[in-house]
């Protein structure tokens, strides 16, 4: 905080948003959590107090998801099946759990990706907040 002409004055910290937004921190501060529970987003940051309630990235993080885990597991069990002939029982045994792996593993950084750069972008109805 700085005193400016008309008051204290909030300075945020100096960090990336994409960062932050990987690391599941809050991206205006960089130090508190972002997410309550798996997905669930914060109300508001506990550090600097940027109300996160008018925020909403919809399903964007989740195609995002789909789109990386379904790419690599279905070349990489192309790959496997060209180059081995596996029986398709065996390829679906290594490949479910895979898929669901990555997907629930990418799932909370993707989505502070996109909470960071709609703040980062106020995009939508962020705009009016920083």
């Amino acid at each position: 905080m700085t005193t400016g002409p008309s008051g204290p004055e909030f300075q945020p910290a100096r960090t990336d948003p994409v960062r932050a937004g990987l690391l599941c921190r809050c991206p205006r501060c960089g130090r508190a959590p972002l997410f309550n529970g798996f997905l669930r987003v914060v109300e508001r940051c506990r550090a600097c107090g940027y109300d996160f309630s008018h925020l909403n990235t919809g399903d964007g993080a989740a195609v995002f998801v789909m789109q990386i885990a379904g790419g690599i597991v279905v070349f990489g069990a192309l790959f496997i099946q060209i180059a081995y002939s596996p029986p398709v029982w065996a390829l679906l045994a290594v490949a479910t759990p895979l898929v669901v792996g990555l997907s629930l593993s990418l799932m909370r950084p993707a989505k502070g990706v996109m909470i960071a750069l709609q703040m980062r972008n106020r995009a939508g109805q962020s705009r009016h907040d920083i």
